[in-house]
C-alpha cells in the first residue's frame, strides 16, 4: 500500500512558476514509477509526465515538454515537478501516481494503481 499526498499547488500568473510535491508513505517507493496528471473542469484526465524507479527515464506531454520538469527523490520518498513558463491552461487539479509499470506514452492511467488527492493549480492571465 502506498499512500500519496501533494502539495505546491497555488494561484499564480501566466508565465510565473510552481513546483508541486508528491509525498509517498511506505517503504518501496523505489519500487514505482511515479506519474503526474491534471484535470481541469470538464476535460478528461491528462497525462503531464512520468519517471521512472531510478529517476533514470522520464517522458513528458508534449503539451508540458520544455516547460516542465520532473524529478524525484528516493531517500525522502518524494517526486516533484517543477513547472515553468506557465500558461492559463495549465490550470487543472494536479495528481501523482505510482505503478509497478514504467510507461514511455501518454499514459490514460490505467497503469497507476495509488493516486493522491490532487492539489490545484490556477494561472491567470
Amino acid at each position: 500500500q502506498v499512500q500519496l499526498v501533494e502539495s505546491g499547488g497555488g494561484l499564480v500568473q501566466a508565465g510565473g512558476s510552481l513546483r508541486l510535491s508528491c509525498a509517498a508513505s511506505g517503504r518501496t517507493f523505489s519500487s514505482y514509477a511515479m506519474g503526474w496528471f491534471r484535470q481541469a473542469p470538464g476535460k478528461e484526465r491528462e497525462f503531464v509526465a512520468a519517471i521512472s524507479w531510478s529517476g533514470g527515464s522520464t517522458y513528458y506531454a508534449d503539451s508540458v515538454k520544455g516547460r516542465f520538469t520532473i524529478s524525484r527523490d528516493n531517500a525522502k520518498n518524494t517526486v516533484y515537478l517543477q513547472m515553468n513558463s506557465l500558461k492559463p491552461e495549465d490550470t487543472a487539479v494536479y495528481y501523482c501516481a505510482a505503478s509497478l509499470v514504467w510507461s514511455d506514452y501518454d499514459s490514460k492511467g490505467y497503469e497507476y494503481d495509488y493516486w493522491g488527492q490532487g492539489t490545484q493549480v490556477t494561472v491567470s492571465s
